[in-house]
């Protein structure tokens, strides 16, 4: 029973004295429970603050995926149906458009600013092959066939094109190449911008283009119409 002036009894009597209890004041018997549970002995085992901090974090994730799971169709197992199903999405997207690249395609110029030879290119492409740089070997070789149609004034000598532009361009003038231009500058493409990994076979089918359109006759209706081509 609470005495007055905020004390409480204490329970039991001392010995002397008619019986009469022994109040104990509030206030100190709340600051020697502390004291005593101050002890490190009862904190020996308690978490410490890394491990409290990653036991947050799961709660925090628990209460993530709780929250999704009772939004989501069919409890968990429609929450786990339907991250597998992003994840697949994405999976099939980065197979699709290959490794996103750092730098902003701004420059798709088939040549770079030095000047070489269809020869030199080949020769470049050839180096390429022979260490199965099959990337590099399928740049090169594409690079030497336009440059070759340049040198053949098939085509004229253009700063700034594209490897498209370029098979666009003399798939007028050949069109019986017309369809396999195109499929070498898609490659190209891929490989350059798209983070795509060429081989062997692609570097074959450009080098046996190469050879077939460096004998091949440009059409003459197509030369004069306009007075240019290009």
């Amino acid at each position: 029973m609470n005495a007055p002036g905020g004390t409480i009894a204490a329970g039991h009597f001392t010995g002397t004295g008619g019986g009469i209890p022994v109040d104990t004041s509030r206030v100190p018997a709340r600051e020697a429970a502390r004291d005593e549970l101050s002890d490190p002995m009862y904190h020996e085992h308690d978490p410490n603050f890394l491990e409290r901090g990653i036991d947050h974090f799961w709660d925090w994730i628990s209460g993530l995926f709780d929250g999704a799971a009772g939004a989501a169709p069919g409890g968990p197992a429609g929450l786990v149906v339907i991250v597998l199903v992003v994840v697949a999405l994405g999976a099939a997207l980065w197979w699709r458009l290959g490794t996103p690249q750092r730098t902003v395609r701004t420059a798709d110029a088939l040549f770079d600013d030095t000047t070489r030879t269809a020869a030199a290119h080949r020769a470049a492409a050839a180096a390429h092959a022979d260490a199965e740089r099959w990337t590099e070997a399928v740049q090169e070789r594409m690079r030497a066939v336009v440059r070759s149609l340049e040198d053949r004034a098939v085509l004229d000598t253009r700063p700034g094109r594209t490897a498209d532009e370029a098979a666009v361009d003399a798939g007028r003038l050949l069109p019986a190449y017309a369809a396999r231009l195109r499929t070498a500058a898609r490659v190209f493409d891929d490989v350059t911008y798209g983070g795509r990994t060429a081989d062997e076979a692609a570097y074959l089918s450009l080098c046996t283009l190469d050879r077939d359109i460096e004998t091949a006759k440009p059409l003459l209706t197509a030369l004069t119409a306009g007075g240019s081509a290009l």
